[in-house]
């Protein structure tokens, strides 16, 4: 039973807590020695567990074993998704645009290998959903373009409508990249029904290593150019010398996220009484987007008058850890895009908060949350609690 004075993590989404079972993986990969590319004994050992890794991360998208590519971590995965040079069918292909949602993670914000004039942003409606028909506008007399849309929102939880954009993708041609980072272990991950040449992943947001990644094609005949050459590692796909410690814990992870998957009702039963705590502390709390299929793990909501920053120090304070909605670079902090392109009022954006839960998630913790916060709004802003929904 935990203390009320014990820590509370509740900020999955930006890095879950490293499982039990991953770091005894890793640490009896870092007691031996071995570069998975020697032909030796030691060699030898390091290559079988990346290719068990591998096996179990395609495990866990529904893939074939060849189709997994190790890389540092999400953003690498992006970027090498992101390119407008690719081999399909072993010729080159080159594609003309980047079609990506107004609501993409930062390392698809920046592009990828994409110039800036090549790059066009599709709305998204006030659920964070990316609007279908200004998609299909955007597309259909289009050249031959790289469509980029992640899974579901870190932000706010939505989950996109991911088969039919790669129906649009496949109709007129196009490629199709989903970002998966913050959707592995927490809802299926399915390259074939969406359609999707490309997906990619971060280990990181499910329990494994950070600083470890992976770039998921549906088939080995179409693939991205690599973004590292070297001296072939990854099937000339990723250069650079594997981490053999963290790809294994990686492997251990994806199949616990794996199990995981059957239990998600239970996360989301905690967050629908996290949402009704919430509502009965102060009625005009405003839940982002709560109209759309969401994550069972992530609540983003506000209540208006009470800044994020200034809540979030306070619960920091009571020694649990929550997200704010913005998002904070150099020091200076920024309204949430994610939030403005859904078209929320900047004022209220500022009051973004984002619960996130996931493998060690308790009843206790939400409880333990829902019984600072009343204390917390009364000493911010007691007038919140009057406030009409």
């Amino acid at each position: 039973m935990p203390r009320a004075s014990d820590p509370i993590y509740l900020d999955h989404n930006a890095g879950a807590p490293l499982r039990p079972a991953v770091r005894e993986c890793m640490i009896e990969v870092l007691m031996d020695a071995g570069n998975a590319s020697s032909v030796h004994g030691h060699g030898r050992k390091a290559r079988g567990r990346i290719e068990r890794a591998r096996e179990q991360v395609a495990q866990l998208c529904s893939v074939k074993t060849r189709a997994v590519t190790f890389v540092s971590g999400g953003t690498e995965a992006n970027m090498t998704a992101l390119s407008p040079s690719w081999q399909d069918q072993g010729a080159p292909v080159y594609l003309d645009k980047l079609f990506r949602s107004a609501v993409e993670h930062p390392s698809v914000v920046t592009g990828g290998r994409f110039a800036v004039a090549d790059q066009v942003v599709v709305p998204v409606d006030a659920a964070g959903l990316v609007r279908l028909d200004a998609l299909e506008d955007l597309v259909k007399d289009a050249e031959p373009g790289l469509i980029s849309v992640m899974a579901a929102n870190n932000e706010t939880g939505a989950i996109q409508p991911l088969v039919r954009i790669g129906e649009i993708a496949a109709a007129h041609g196009h490629f199709f990249h989903v970002d998966a980072v913050q959707a592995a272990g927490r809802m299926p991950i399915d390259p074939d029904a969406w359609k999707a040449d490309v997906v990619t992943l971060s280990a990181h947001k499910f329990g494994g290593p950070q600083g470890i990644g992976a770039v998921v094609v549906r088939s080995t005949a179409r693939v991205p150019s690599p973004l590292m050459v070297g001296g072939g590692q990854e099937n000339w796909r990723r250069g650079g010398t594997e981490n053999v410690a963290a790809i294994a814990g990686f492997g251990v992870a994806a199949m616990e996220a794996l199990a995981d998957l059957e239990h998600m009702g239970q996360l989301a039963e905690l967050k629908a009484r996290l949402e009704a705590g919430l509502r009965s502390v102060c009625p005009a709390t405003v839940i982002f987007g709560e109209d759309a299929d969401r994550l069972a793990n992530t609540s983003c909501f506000a209540v208006p008058g009470i800044p994020a920053e200034t809540a979030l120090i306070a619960f920091d304070l009571e020694r649990v850890s929550v997200s704010s909605g913005s998002a904070c670079s150099s020091g200076k902090v920024s309204v949430s895009h994610v939030l403005t392109a859904m078209g929320v009022d900047e004022t209220l954006a500022r009051c973004a908060l984002r619960v996130s839960m996931g493998w060690n998630t308790t009843a206790e913790d939400i409880d333990r949350f829902l019984g600072l916060w009343p204390k917390i709004v009364d000493r911010l802003n007691p007038e919140a609690r009057h406030q009409a929904a």
